[in-house]
């Protein structure tokens, strides 16, 4: 039996599944929010140009949210609520079960948590295909 085809056939084959786990990987890309773990992703049916994207997000004392804008809707679930700050502001408390909207091209976050608990939400963003997730405000 000749193993060369054999050989031939399954660097290939791990060529081919190495590339497409490096491009999974390097789909968060360096505009996305590092306390995101993304869940799911789809295109909107009846919308070619808009996809739905759930994820989960925690952030931890001491991390923050930057201001930033969605290219779409942002709904969010509060799954642990935390203290949260924003700069030059009292700190305040996101409620564990609050669920809210972030329309499109509204700034939002901007704010860090502040305590001894994370803060974690489900989070599912109605947004334009192929346009970043987050534009952060500078």
């Amino acid at each position: 039996m000749n193993l060369k085809p054999l050989m031939l056939r399954t660097s290939f084959a791990l060529l081919v599944f190495a590339l497409g786990l490096a491009t999974g990987l390097s789909a968060q890309t360096s505009t996305d929010s590092p306390n995101r773990a993304e869940k799911q992703r789809a295109d909107l049916s009846g919308a070619p140009n808009m996809e739905v994207i759930a994820s989960i997000v925690e952030i931890k004392p001491g991390e923050s949210s930057s201001l930033h804008t969605h290219h779409g809707i942002e709904a969010f679930h509060v799954l642990q609520g935390a203290q949260v700050q924003s700069p030059g502001k009292e700190p305040m408390l996101l409620p564990t079960g609050l669920t809210s909207l972030n329309l499109r091209d509204i700034k939002h976050g901007g704010f860090t948590v502040v305590g001894d608990s994370p803060l974690k939400l489900l989070t599912v963003h109605i947004v334009d295909k192929g346009k970043p997730l987050y534009d952060y405000v500078r």
